[in-house]
């Protein structure tokens, strides 16, 4: 006798799918059914799931059901989901269930050893900020631009892009309230072609923007607007180079010498299209970061066992334990470019003597300064994912807690956030009782977010106990209590700057991010409605001249709707609208980075950066910044005001 499967509640539940599968969801409903999707889709929460082998069944009702088998944890293939009623496949139930679903994380795995490494297609799991130069024209018609390896595009490419841009357009056009399955649809299905044209760059670009709107739609804890901006100002503007699009992405990995990594820190991973896991961070003798990490579909829950897994190569030691304070040796590893080791079968790992964040060589990390950490953090979120190195977006930063923050070693005031707000991973409460000790020494493993110029997101900490030993602690996998904490701590010394204030960019600028964001949320016609000739205003009052153009091209565009000569409305112009959006957002992104480092030096004013520091930035940082004022000028037709003090 056969032991029923228990049933769960939908939310949450649902495998993910792939990306090609859920591009296809809507393709075989006819248009009157097309309509009702969304309607379908959010009746999906209330369907129970139970598990059955190799998958799960989603039941509709007591006739009804919907299952899904599993390759791998994924729902890889069209026919792997089924529904049981007269319609299927070109039913709702169907096309619901998949539309609900998570996409599933694309993951590069390592090649044997004894094959030959060739670089290879990115991934779509990789975050992105990117935002490359501007170079095709406000229709979205790319052109036969020459590709990175000088070929001219195929007819196949340049359809592809234009399918994408218009895709992406639609989503900027409706905002996240009105981009419903056919919209997130849509997107996949450029993405799709995209990827079969080899343009994997801007296909694993679409791909997280439909990941993002899954997030905001589901209500999910981690999604954030100024992140779904980014994505799809990356994606906009990477369009606009065809040369960056074909790049291809390095992402193989490829046999390195050994190496003997310092245990840094381990994080929890836990993704909105149901993997979790955990990574664990390394560092060389020479200071080069290295991650370990053991992600997959699964629950929350999953991120915390995963801290226990062993690094590879057989030396038994936990994630966990390596980053709090071990060192393993590896011989004959795997290495991806951006510093993640595989987990080949020729590579050996011992264990060895780790070092403290107080002893070298993790101890120079902390000695750069603050506001030179957090420029080179913002330079590595305007480049590429697939040339980001691991670890460059972490802070190291050493200070005392106080009454309303952090304050920072000769720097700033900070707010500490917690990365992720989720009931299963004890980041929030750590941070709370962290926040309670005002006095307290510490050294802190934060990661930097452009969008709160006065926050950090706190990932690790050490202190010293109340014997005297340092005590190291992975904020999202230890949950901390009192004990933990030292009875008598000293008040903390006034630093820099007005008392309690934290770094602020200009209001100004903050309000032309926030127009930009709101645009996203609620499309054009709330930044129609919104808009006005106030902050233009304020905008050339504080100097930031070429932003105030930018502002006025965007409400220009998204109030465009002339008539012609019988007073019939003109068709609107998308195209238009998304390049005026997109040169508000490049310019908000660069004046960002440019003002933001000042405020985190010991003075809190601006700094001249010497001529060698400015060649170093990558040459993507300085395409974003030269895009934003040539879009400014091909939409306005004004002068470029060159100095906005930015």
């Amino acid at each position: 006798m056969t032991t029923p499967q228990p049933s769960v509640s939908t939310a949450g539940a649902l495998p993910p799918v792939a990306a090609d599968v859920a591009a296809g969801a809507l393709d075989l409903l006819p248009a009157r059914l097309r309509k009702r999707v969304d309607g379908a889709t959010a009746k999906v929460a209330g369907w129970p799931v139970e598990a059955v082998p190799d998958g799960v069944r989603i039941r509709v009702d007591d006739e009804t059901a919907v299952t899904l088998t599993l390759t791998d944890g994924v729902v890889a293939r069209a026919a792997d989901a089924v529904c049981g009623c007269l319609l299927a496949p070109a039913c709702l139930h169907r096309a619901a269930v998949l539309s609900s679903a998570p996409l599933a994380e694309a993951v590069a795995d390592p090649p044997p050893p004894d094959a030959p490494t060739t670089d290879t297609a990115a991934p779509d799991a990789a975050p992105a900020n990117e935002a490359p130069a501007a170079s095709a024209d406000s229709s979205g018609s790319t052109g036969a631009a020459s590709s990175a390896t000088g070929a001219a595009l195929t007819t196949a490419q340049s359809t592809a892009l234009v399918a994408l841009r218009t895709a992406a357009t639609d989503v900027l056009v409706a905002g996240v309230t009105g981009s419903g399955a056919v919209h997130r649809a849509g997107l996949l299905h450029a993405a799709h072609s995209a990827k079969v044209a080899g343009l994997h760059l801007p296909a694993a670009a679409a791909v997280r923007i439909a990941r993002r709107l899954d997030e905001a739609r589901s209500q999910d804890p981690g999604f954030r607007l100024p992140e779904l901006s980014a994505e799809l100002a990356g994606l906009l503007e990477l369009l606009r180079s065809p040369d960056e699009a074909v790049t291809p992405a390095r992402r193989a990995y490829e046999p390195a010498k050994p190496l003997r990594l310092y245990g840094l820190f381990t994080e929890p991973v836990v993704t909105a299209s149901g993997y979790a896991g955990a990574v664990g961070y390394g560092v060389t003798a020479d200071g080069a970061v290295h991650t370990v990490a053991d992600v997959a579909p699964g629950p929350p829950e999953r991120a915390l066992q995963a801290a226990g897994t062993p690094v590879p190569g057989g030396c038994a030691l936990p994630l966990r334990d390596w980053g709090d304070g071990g060192a393993v040796i590896l011989t004959g590893p795997t290495v991806s470019p951006d510093g993640r080791v595989g987990g080949g079968s020729r590579i050996r790992s011992v264990t060895t003597a780790g070092a403290h964040w107080h002893e070298p060589p993790l101890d120079r990390l902390w000695q750069r300064p603050a506001a030179e950490q957090l420029a080179r953090a913002l330079d590595w979120l305007a480049s590429p994912p697939e040339t980001r190195p691991a670890g460059g977006d972490l802070l190291h930063l050493t200070g005392v807690v106080a009454h309303g923050g952090f304050r920072v070693a000769g720097g700033p005031l900070l707010r500490l956030l917690a990365p992720d707000e989720r009931a299963e991973l004890p980041y929030a409460a750590n941070v709370r009782l962290l926040a309670s000790r005002p006095g307290l020494e510490l050294r802190l493993i934060a990661r930097v977010s452009a969008d709160r110029p006065g926050s950090v997101a706190a990932l690790a900490a050490a202190w010293q106990g109340h014997d005297g030993e340092p005590l190291r602690v992975d904020l999202g996998l230890r949950r901390l209590n009192r004990s933990h904490l030292p009875v008598d701590t000293r008040q903390p010394a006034p630093g820099p700057g007005p008392a309690g204030a934290h770094p602020a960019l200009p209001v100004e600028l903050d309000l032309l991010r926030r127009a930009v964001d709101r645009t996203v949320a609620g499309g054009r016609a709330v930044m129609a409605a919104s808009a006005d000739d106030e902050l233009p205003r304020r905008l050339r009052a504080v100097g930031l001249s070429s932003g105030a153009e930018c502002i006025r091209a965007l409400a220009g565009a998204a109030a465009d709707r002339r008539r012609d000569g019988l007073g019939r409305l003109l068709p609107a112009d998308p195209d238009g609208f998304a390049t005026a959006w997109l040169a508000a957002s490049v310019y908000a992104t660069a004046a960002t980075r440019s003002l933001l480092p000042a405020l985190w030096s010991p003075t809190g004013q601006p700094e001249q950066r010497e001529q060698p520091e400015q060649t170093e930035r990558p040459e993507r940082a300085k395409k974003q910044e030269a895009g934003a004022a040539e879009c400014g000028r091909k939409r306005t037709n004004v002068p470029h005001q060159a100095s906005d003090q930015v």
